[in-house]
């Protein structure tokens, strides 16, 4: 059963990607472009956002930078989308970043700095688009987690507290705005190559490429998934570590991560 209405065709369907200019957003943005979607792009880079514009007729993408932790900056953008194309019909939140971080390394301000970003950022952008599609009562937002935030990881101190609020949120706006006809989707990658991910000092299982998860995401839209993760060799696993009892789950954490 979906919960979530498919998508049966992205040609002209207008998407709204924050986090663009690089990882998962750029490699989402070329797919869906390619797709003949409608792909408005933002981030603080505005020069990687041109470059991924560049794939695409002039009439197809839109240049929007902006800074997350900036809820004017949001709704100005916003606003240019339905000025422009006269409504909206995906955002996809995934602006993000990571900085590892053990207990004895936690300092305060950079803390700070990651919430703004990980988990602020999307409740700047969720305000600006729920109250929107509920008054036209179309629209879809999807917010990108993390499997870190299915359970406590080394090095994820703060990132993976960020991502376990961002299911929790995402969790709860299904409930609020699924019974108005708008779609909300989970997505939570797993280990995926990104200038992220290559500042784990560990082995990550499972790591696949920007690209692959893009078409995950893409699979999952199409099939009117509710939450989307991937790869689920390794996900799968997750899920299940998190059912069990905190005296096994933590020494298997310590073993399979050797932090």
């Amino acid at each position: 059963m979906s919960l979530n209405k498919p998508i049966s065709s992205w040609n002209g369907r207008r998407v709204w990607i924050v986090g663009a200019s690089s990882g998962i957003g750029a490699a989402l943005a070329r797919a869906l472009i390619a797709r003949g979607a409608r792909v408005a792009l933002s981030a603080r880079n505005a020069q990687a956002l041109a470059l991924i514009a560049a794939g695409g007729a002039a009439q197809q993408t839109l240049l929007l930078p902006l800074d997350v932790t900036r809820a004017e900056e949001i709704a100005a953008a916003f606003a240019r989308i339905n000025s422009t194309w006269s409504g909206l019909d995906l955002a996809v939140l995934l602006a993000g970043s990571h900085q590892p971080v053990r207990a004895w390394d936690l300092d305060a301000a950079q803390a700070r700095a990651l919430v703004e970003t990980n988990l602020i950022g999307v409740l700047n952008a969720s305000a600006a688009l729920a109250p929107a599609f509920c008054r036209s009562a179309s629209g879809a937002i999807a917010i990108v987690s993390s499997v870190a935030g299915y359970g406590g990881l080394p090095d994820s101190l703060v990132y993976g507290a960020t991502k376990a609020a961002l299911i929790n949120f995402a969790e709860t706006l299904y409930l609020d705005l699924a019974p108005r006809g708008i779609g909300v989707y989970l997505v939570n990658p797993g280990f995926v190559k990104t200038p992220l991910t290559d500042k784990n000092e560990f082995k990550m299982p499972a790591l696949i490429s920007a690209e692959a998860a893009a078409e995950e995401m893409i699979k999952g839209f199409e099939g009117g998934k509710f939450e989307i993760h991937f790869p689920k060799r390794f996900t799968f696993w997750l899920k299940l570590l998190r059912l069990l009892p905190y005296r096994i789950y933590f020494p298997l954490i310590h073993k399979f991560t050797g932090l």
